[in-house]
């Protein structure tokens, strides 16, 4: 090519530098193998003289100056061609990090890399108007032209190895932004093929259950709704980003994972519901002939003592029939769940009729535990003062452990738990005592004593 062509073809390269401030030098890696071409020449060149060719060649000076100013030439383009490689493998390091981090030192790396791109377009000019500017092949090259033509190539060189040195520190100070985003982009492959394999299960369980008899809707559709995330999936990061990628693939392996347990745990969870309605009917009429042996008690609480001690238990008996009626409507409407295959509704319903049995069963027992408890006080009310008496002494005893005096905190509802005990005792004389009062103020001075006790324990074991 002549002077005029390489000018014109190293211009042009420039050109298109410019108007990419992120191109890479490699783009002109051509002008590299147009350089170096006269290198390889030199070596038949005179095999061509030998055999009758008419080139005229200058000896001694001339030759040294000429192969000095090749011999830069030849060093720039090494030096070129290093940072063309450093930047082409600096430019998959930052597009690695853009294509998983936007956090503001990937942003600054981005811009950083920009600006690192224009003093490397800068210097790459300089040096292809160096080689652009003197043709060491001509055969009158003058001595002062070629040295001239080696200082500015070797000025060139330097410059070139400047950026790349500046151009290595940079791609050092990556190191962690660039192991941070291989780590993301190592995790990207692995949650996908995840996410695909959790809805291969899922669907597969699915399928198991279906041919078992069981229609299991409400699985289907929570399986169908996944199919938006496992299209974007299948589009790839490059449409959807790294990072959003690897979040749609672990909530699709979670959510597909919960579907397969779900499908898997079926029929058992069916059977399970057998076993509650059979269990639950069962309940249900043993409470029915439970209930009707409270009317009797209240008869003999009515009886044999005041008003005050049977007066709450009396719409237990309309309460607990209506309680059972209820439950026995909702278990008919769970058995029908059951035949429909809603399972959810059909546990709730169980749900809903174990709380109505429990709540009977505890009124119903209520009936004759008061009954139990106000004849044995009314044969001996010292039990129960003496057990509530213990109480008080001993939490007493604890209070001055290691004192002189109690902690007042202690001391006063301690003191008011004596004063309260007496005051029931006292309740007793007469021709129709409150048993049930009685009993309720000992138990009420039973806990505020067991709770004085608990403060002074946790107090002394935090040392305070």
């Amino acid at each position: 090519m002549n002077r005029a062509g390489r000018t014109q073809h190293g211009r042009g390269i420039v050109t298109a530098r410019r108007a990419q401030p992120y191109t890479k030098v490699g783009a002109v890696r051509g002008v590299v193998a147009l350089m170096l071409l006269p290198v390889a020449l030199s070596a038949v060149l005179p095999l061509a003289v030998a055999g009758g060719g008419t080139r005229r060649w200058f000896g001694g000076r001339d030759d040294s100056r000429r192969a000095e100013a090749q011999a830069a030439k030849d060093a720039a383009a090494a030096a070129f061609y290093e940072l063309d490689t450093a930047q082409r493998d600096l430019r998959i390091s930052i597009e690695t990090i853009t294509a998983v981090d936007s956090s503001p030192g990937a942003r600054r790396a981005v811009e950083d890399f920009a600006a690192l791109g224009r003093r490397i377009d800068e210097v790459s000019h300089g040096y292809i108007t160096a080689v652009d500017a003197h043709d060491l092949d001509r055969d009158d090259l003058e001595a002062s032209v070629a040295v001239r033509a080696r200082a500015e190539l070797d000025r060139a060189k330097d410059e070139l190895v400047r950026v790349k040195g500046e151009l290595d520190r940079f791609t050092q100070g990556l190191g962690p932004l660039l192991d941070k985003a291989e780590t993301q982009l190592a995790r990207l492959a692995p949650a996908v093929e995840r996410a695909r394999q959790a809805l291969l299960a899922a669907s597969n369980a699915l399928d198991s259950v279906r041919q078992s008899g069981m229609r299991a809707d409400d699985l289907a559709a929570r399986l169908a709704a996944l199919a938006p995330d496992l299209t974007k999936l299948n589009q790839g990061a490059g449409q959807h980003g790294v990072q959003e990628t690897i979040q749609r693939a672990d909530r699709v392996v979670r959510d597909a994972e919960a579907v397969r347990t779900e499908a898997e745990r079926l029929p058992e969870r069916a059977a399970e519901i057998d076993r509650r309605l059979v269990s639950l009917r069962t309940r249900a009429q043993a409470l029915t002939t439970r209930s009707g042996k409270v009317d009797p008690v209240l008869s003999e609480l009515r009886r044999r003592f005041t008003a005050a001690c049977w007066q709450d238990l009396q719409p237990v008996p309309e309460q607990a029939a209506n309680a059972v009626r209820q439950a026995e409507e909702k278990l008919r409407e769970a058995g029908k769940a059951r035949e429909e295959q809603r399972w959810a509704d059909a546990t709730s319903l169980l749900s809903t009729v174990r709380a109505l049995l429990n709540s009977t069963d505890e009124a119903v027992s209520a009936a004759g535990d008061r009954l139990q408890r106000l004849n044995a006080v009314s044969k001996d009310p010292q039990q129960e003062i003496q057990r509530t008496r213990f109480a008080i002494r001993d939490a007493q005893r604890l209070a001055m452990a290691g004192r002189n005096t109690p902690d007042p905190r202690h001391a006063r509802p301690l003191d008011d738990g004596v004063a309260r005990l007496e005051r029931a005792i006292a309740g007793l004389e007469g021709r129709h005592p409150d048993y049930w009062h009685f009993l309720t103020e000992t138990e009420a001075v039973r806990r505020t004593t067991a709770r004085v006790v608990a403060e002074i324990r946790e107090e002394r074991g935090s040392g305070s």
